[in-house]
């Protein structure tokens, strides 16, 4: 197992790794919309959506691998209301990928985010 440090950024507050690679696989923790620079949430759903993507985004690279190496992905929501807007953020940001998800009615999130996105990819290269 190897925990996987995003360049240039401190630690996590929390007892939990941004990512982790067992055997072929990455695991990535669920993102929050936290700017991993000024630590700020920005405004709005859409914004939230983009910047936790990115987010999940920062891990895969720092691991070696991109978006179209992520094989599941999970986003807790506190309002399934949002579930068809985030569903038009996602597939605009996936584009022609298609990994398994779900999405999960969770209630309130931390800091009062709006979503936080978690991810599966595999590294290994056919």
């Amino acid at each position: 197992m190897r925990i996987v440090k995003i360049p240039g950024l401190a630690d996590n507050p929390g007892h939990y790794s941004s990512g982790v690679i067992s055997g072929d696989m990455l695991y990535v923790s669920g993102q929050l919309p936290v700017d991993p620079v000024s630590r700020t949430i920005p405004e709005g759903f859409r914004a939230q959506v983009v910047r936790a993507l990115e987010n999940v985004l920062l891990v895969l690279q720092s691991a070696g691998a991109e978006k179209s190496d992520v094989v599941m992905c999970r986003a807790y929501l506190p309002r399934v209301e949002l579930w068809n807007e985030f569903n038009e953020i996602y597939k605009e940001w996936f584009a022609s990928h298609k990994p398994a998800r779900v999405v999960v009615p969770s209630g309130p999130l931390h800091y009062g985010a709006l979503v936080e996105i978690e991810a599966v990819a595999e590294l290994c290269k056919n």
